[in-house]
């Protein structure tokens, strides 16, 4: 038994030498551009999909928290805080989020993926090691109407998140949000919605609905 005892010290007390000696010799390669190992990427993915569903535990969707009247404001936050790096209905992703690893990805199976109580979760607390910021600052209601447009997000056409958008404003449920101009059909010019931190872009050429989708609040970046 002692034997035993001592050859698993040994191997133990090896294992945590040589994963030191690999950090401390920068080996290993952090640069996005550099993807993960597949046994990397499977232990990564392992751990965030069972840590979201070990402290989403118990967390259910409150009475009446996908009502209609609450998509709208929704739609607006998710257009605010969500497309930028996710794109969207009509609404394509920030050129930079194209160099981010892990990629930001697409929301419309988001709800396939996840429970409404884990959707919630990651909103409200974000995730470490990617660019998923903490968006507890604006409320569970808020947080909650957003799991809510998450799950219809995949049958959401482009006219269907304008509407919810135009109601959203007219309600004055924007947020503070400075989407700029309204094309003459009434959707959304998304090439002249402001960068993140408030800057206007230069007007798109004719025809290109790519762009911008909101205005990131200060101090935070958006993704996931």
């Amino acid at each position: 038994m002692k034997t035993v005892l001592a050859t698993l010290l040994s191997a133990t007390v090896l294992a945590v030498a040589g994963g030191a000696a690999f950090i401390y010799s920068g080996v290993f390669n952090v640069a996005a551009t550099d993807p993960h190992s597949p046994a990397t990427y499977w232990v990564l993915e392992k751990a965030r999909v069972r840590s979201i569903q070990a402290h989403a535990t118990g967390l259910a969707a409150p009475a009446g928290y996908d009502e209609q009247s609450k998509l709208a404001g929704a739609a607006g936050h998710f257009s605010e805080h969500c497309a930028t790096c996710h794109g969207g209905p009509g609404i394509k992703a920030n050129e930079w989020a194209d160099g981010m690893y892990p990629a930001p990805p697409n929301l419309k199976d988001v709800a396939s993926r996840y429970t409404p109580g884990e959707l919630f979760w990651i909103l409200k607390n974000g995730i470490k090691m990617s660019a998923m910021p903490s968006m507890a600052s604006d409320g569970d209601e808020m947080l909650w109407s957003t799991v809510a447009f998450l799950e219809k997000l995949p049958t959401l056409s482009e006219d269907d998140f304008n509407d919810l958008w135009m109601a959203a404003q007219a309600a004055g449920d924007g947020m503070g949000m400075d989407h700029g101009a309204m094309t003459n059909g009434g959707s959304m010019d998304h090439g002249t919605m402001p960068m993140p931190g408030g800057t206007a872009p230069p007007p798109a050429p004719s025809g290109d609905q790519q762009g911008n989708a909101g205005v990131a609040p200060a101090g935070r970046r958006d993704g996931g």
